[in-house]
């Protein structure tokens, strides 16, 4: 499941899980919208324990603002409460699934 964020309390809370990826996007983002269940379902498959959650970047400006969101898709990927790494506009599953893959097994296993 993919929490929403609606709020900075949200963000705070979200960032607080031993890992998670916050994906910032919007309605009219048409590759956005492909992209969003093809990356939960990457998640889902080999990197269960990081949790993800959704801020609409039109929705929530300030959100997207503080975190210096310029471009959609951004993808922010947390590793106890502190910034990891992040992607934004062009990037592939498979980069995503590398870049993921050392500091996962490093956290969790």
């Amino acid at each position: 499941m993919i929490a929403n964020i609606t709020n900075f309390e949200q963000f705070n809370a979200a960032k607080k899980n031993k890992g998670c990826l916050i994906y910032f996007s919007h309605e009219k983002c048409n590759v956005c919208k492909v992209l969003k269940p093809k990356v939960h379902q990457l998640l889902t498959d080999f990197f269960p324990k990081i949790k993800m959650f959704y801020c609409d970047t039109e929705l929530y400006p300030e959100i997207a603002a503080q975190n210096s969101i310029f471009t959609v898709p951004t993808l922010i990927i947390f590793f106890d409460e502190k910034e990891f790494f992040r992607k934004s506009r062009n990037f592939g599953l498979q980069e995503l699934k590398n870049d993921l893959e050392r500091p996962y097994s490093i956290m969790f296993q």
